[in-house]
Parts: C-alpha cells; sequence; structure tokens
C-alpha cells in the first residue's frame, strides 16, 4: 500500500469512516449489499395509516412495502444491471431515481467518487444531479467507492481537474469527511442529523 493510501485511510478512518479495499467493483457491489442486507430497515415509523388521509399521507404510508432501500442514482446502467440481481436474492430493492418519493426510507446510498484528498481523508463528488444529492444526503449509511489512482497527496494536485467540473452548468462538488456530524445543540457532537449516519469507503485497488 502506498504512503498516499495508507495516509488517506488514517485520516478518513480519524473521523468516523470505516475504509476497506476490494479488488472489483463487483466486489464493491457485494460488499454493498451485504451490508444492507445486514441492517434493519431504515423506515420511519408512521402512525394513523388507518385513518382518512391525503395522498401524500397515503404515499407515506405506502413506504412500508418497499423493505430495505439502496439508492445508485450516479451507477452506470452496466453497473446497474449487476447490482439489481444480487440485492433481489436479498429482497432489497434498488432506485436510481425519483428520491423525493423516498425521502424517508434510504438505507443505503452507493456512489463512485471523483477523488479521495489524503491529507484529510476526504472524498471529493460530483453531486450536480439533485438525485445523486438527495441519494447521498437521505440515506443512513453512504458507500464510496474511490478509485485508488483517484487518491491524490493534496488538494493542490487536482486543482486544475476541479476547475474543468466546475465549468459544467449547473455543478456541485461535495467534499465529505467522514459521516455526517454537527454540534450546533449545546456542542454535544451528534452524528447522522444533517446525512449518513455512517460512511463507508471502498477503495477499489488499480489492476
Amino acid at each position: 500500500m502506498s504512503e498516499v493510501i495508507q495516509e488517506f485511510r488514517t485520516k478518513a478512518e480519524a473521523v468516523s469512516a470505516i475504509v476497506s479495499s476490494v479488488p472489483s467493483l463487483d466486489q464493491a457491489l457485494a460488499y454493498t449489499v451485504d451490508l444492507c442486507a445486514r441492517k434493519k430497515a431504515c423506515q420511519m415509523l408512521v402512525s394513523g395509516c388507518q385513518e382518512d388521509l391525503s395522498q401524500k399521507a397515503e404515499d407515506l404510508c405506502g413506504l412500508r412495502k418497499w423493505g430495505r432501500i439502496i439508492a445508485a442514482p450516479g451507477l452506470a446502467r452496466d453497473d446497474l444491471d449487476r447490482l439489481v440481481p444480487m440485492a433481489r436474492e436479498q429482497g432489497i430493492s434498488v432506485i436510481r431515481r425519483d428520491m423525493r418519493k423516498h425521502l424517508e426510507g434510504v438505507d443505503i446510498g452507493l456512489t463512485i467518487c471523483e477523488y479521495g484528498i489524503a491529507e484529510t481523508g476526504t472524498l471529493i463528488l460530483d453531486s450536480s444531479s439533485e438525485e445523486l444529492r438527495l441519494g447521498t444526503m437521505i440515506s443512513e449509511i453512504h458507500v464510496a467507492v474511490i478509485p485508488a489512482s483517484r487518491i491524490k497527496g493534496r488538494a493542490e494536485e487536482i486543482t486544475n481537474d476541479l476547475e474543468t467540473l466546475m465549468e459544467n452548468n449547473p455543478n456541485y462538488l461535495a467534499f465529505i469527511t467522514g459521516a455526517s456530524r454537527t454540534a450546533d445543540i449545546e456542542r454535544v457532537l451528534a452524528l447522522g442529523v444533517h446525512g449518513p449516519l455512517e460512511l463507508h469507503i471502498l477503495i477499489l485497488e488499480d489492476r
């Protein structure tokens, strides 16, 4: 393992990320499905569904039928075609769009990141798609795949690449360091309030 990768792993783990290496994207997909299968379904507890409800409220009650969900809005079609059968075997649904219909019940958001920065253990994700932004914000767990060759020592090394990404309109680049955290209330640190409770980083080994 190179010094850059080791530094990235150390810094990411220091901010509560769970870091693993995978030899292939298929292994990353299998990791995601296994992780989802082992967790309790993330569903908002809804009461009053037996009452006369508005259409929106009825839709909310209908979320119960989905069970566990993996959101993979940025995944390429070929990769999605391999993920869906794996998930189906475990009774897990995979969604790629219409995130606004699932704001209360996404278990895992799966993404492939653009870059990693070793000095801070940070991931950079092109989040220009609203579906992708929602997928990584409303999920209980974020599984982020980052190719090892895309992990750089310092942010300055990718300045030109980031400027190129920002030429797109609209553009949103997310810098993700650890799980979502806040200490807004009485300076008590809380995880998972504004975003995922857990961040799993899968370093995709280069061939």
